[in-house]
């Protein structure tokens, strides 16, 4: 009876490690897809224009400030008490405006960056999940996260060439190698 218990433990052990080898297992470093993709390169150069456009504003709040600076500055002597203390209380309020629109333009940047790159981000998940579900992945590691501690990267699929013929990213070709003739 013992020797059947064994064999039965022995025959599971065996067949539940061999169907862990039949798992497989795939890579992906999505930055590198989301990189990659068109609508990356659209949203960064509307995110530049939009951060031109932030920039124009504050410019133009500072040359007002300086503007009002110089003016002050320049007279200084004859001003009352009373109008210096009114003009230092403009350059200081305006100098907050200044310091306040920063801060917010700063944190609506970000929030436009956010809105943008979410859809991107989340098409890229869809097409990894897409191909991970097609070919029968048990798991697929994110290479971009650093976040495991150690795995053999030759024996992971790397996913990256499906997913981007399924996002329709071409690679670009690499240049041509130009060889120059050698000097006799």
């Amino acid at each position: 009876m013992k020797k059947a218990i064994k064999l039965t433990l022995a025959v599971a052990l065996l067949m539940g490690s061999t169907s862990l080898f039949a798992q497989k297992f795939g890579r992906i470093n999505t930055q590198e897809i989301i990189m990659a993709m068109p609508e990356t390169k659209t949203m960064q150069e509307n995110m530049e224009t939009y951060a031109k456009e932030l920039q124009d504003n504050i410019e133009t709040m500072q040359v007002e400030f300086n503007t009002k600076y110089q003016e002050y500055q320049k007279n200084l002597n004859t001003l009352s008490d009373m109008a210096k203390e009114m003009k230092e209380k403009e350059l200081q309020d305006l100098q907050n405006r200044i310091q306040e629109f920063q801060g917010r333009a700063q944190q609506e940047y970000q929030k436009k960056q956010n809105e943008l790159l979410s859809p991107i981000i989340d098409k890229a998940k869809n097409a990894i999940d897409k191909i991970a579900a097609a070919g029968s992945y048990l798991a697929v590691f994110d290479t971009s996260t650093g976040s495991l501690a150690y795995f053999d990267e030759t024996t992971l699929t790397d996913l990256a060439p499906a997913v981007k013929k399924e996002l329709g990213i071409t690679d670009a070709p690499a240049a041509a190698a130009t060889t120059t003739p050698a000097a006799n």
